[in-house]
């Protein structure tokens, strides 16, 4: 699948270069080693070396490797030797094979490679479309139902009916406010996602403390996580780091909310920070029912959720995690715990230090 991106590395006058310089070195090795392979033994040599820049380099400069091979061939080559005079009708008819099995042979690659490139394009078409269809169907149901909501409310609280008890108008506020952060957050994750492909998002590094961090995260899935215990065993001696805080709060916020989202009431979500080897550790673990092994593997990707899972979601906040982290030069793991449940690893290189320090500086 790679053989045409070659090619495409290299400027047409540099294959142009490198097709004469190995047609040369060949026929160089070749008259070295006539006495003892023969003369009609090189042009197969000369031939393979004609198969091979067909493989990966354009038809022009493939076509000119063959004529010259062919005009070194019978000049060096085919007695009588250093004239372009061919001794025997057998060598006139084996240097015209010659010349045509290499033009064949530079053709026939070419379009080959043609083709090839055209079933890779027309695949990663199809893949473009299904991701598309992925993104539609995502977000005709996901950003539906916040929407449908907010419109409902309102509407509710629009009629200024006297029947409404103020109980059951800040029943409908909450709903708006609730739907609200969750089609912002859907937004918010579309958007960090197009930034992190297109290369918009960099980390802009600062001096972070990542448990104050982590302790607005929690303070901002305060009302998502009613029903959970969340728990933060942070190291209070921890060191400030150098993040970009705003996508470090977004992965931590994208991975603490998806523990909510998927694990049972009651159940208990756990926040943990290290630093060791000038690395910062976050794990974000669960006592809910984990992930099946099969999936592991595929949950960092795209638009990409569980089999027969709740909504709640794009598919695309570990996807924005993953982006994040790699954009610190960190690592994402996840597995099972021995007891049960998910745990996310993150695990980012940084430059640490402590209050203190930065007074010196």
């Amino acid at each position: 699948m790679d053989s045409y991106i070659l090619p495409n590395r290299l400027k047409r006058s540099q294959q142009y270069l490198i097709s004469l310089i190995l047609v040369c070195l060949v026929s160089g090795i070749g008259f070295l080693t006539t006495d003892f392979l023969g003369y009609r033994a090189v042009a197969l040599l000369l031939l393979l070396t004609l198969s091979i820049l067909a493989m990966v380099f354009d038809i022009l400069p493939v076509l000119l490797a063959a004529v010259l091979s062919a005009l070194i061939w019978d000049f060096f080559f085919i007695p009588p030797r250093f004239t372009l005079t061919i001794g025997s009708g057998e060598d006139v008819l084996f240097l015209l094979m010659y010349f045509v099995i290499a033009l064949v042979n530079a053709v026939l690659t070419s379009k080959l490679r043609k083709m090839e490139k055209q079933a890779l394009e027309k695949q990663e078409k199809e893949k473009a479309i299904k991701l598309y269809n992925t993104i539609l169907n995502s977000l005709s149901h996901e950003l539906r139902t916040p929407i449908s909501t907010i419109i409902g409310a309102t509407d509710i609280l629009k009629e200024n009916n006297p029947n409404i008890s103020a109980e059951n108008k800040q029943v409908l506020i909450s709903e708006i406010s609730e739907a609200s952060i969750r089609l912002n957050q859907q937004v918010e994750n579309l958007l960090n996602m197009s930034r992190l492909e297109s290369g918009i998002i960099t980390a802009k590094l600062n001096w972070i403390d990542v448990n104050e961090l982590i302790y607005g995260v929690v303070a901002k899935c305060k009302e998502q996580s009613v029903d959970h215990i969340i728990q933060v065993q942070a190291d209070e001696n921890l060191p400030l780091v150098i993040l970009d805080g705003g996508l470090m709060e977004q992965a931590i916020y994208n991975l603490l909310n998806n523990a909510i989202l998927y694990t049972p009431k009651g159940s208990t979500i756990t926040i943990q920070t290290a630093i060791y080897n000038e690395r910062l550790k976050i794990t974000i673990s669960d006592n809910g029912k984990g992930f099946p092994e099969s999936e592991i593997e595929k949950v960092f990707d795209k638009f990409y959720r569980l089999y027969n899972t709740q909504p709640g979601g794009t598919g695309l906040g570990l996807s924005i995690v993953k982006g994040v982290v790699e954009a610190h030069q960190g690592t994402i793991h996840l597995k099972n715990g021995k007891h049960g449940g998910a745990v996310f690893t993150i695990v980012i290189p940084a430059k640490t230090s402590y209050l203190s320090d930065l007074k010196n500086e």
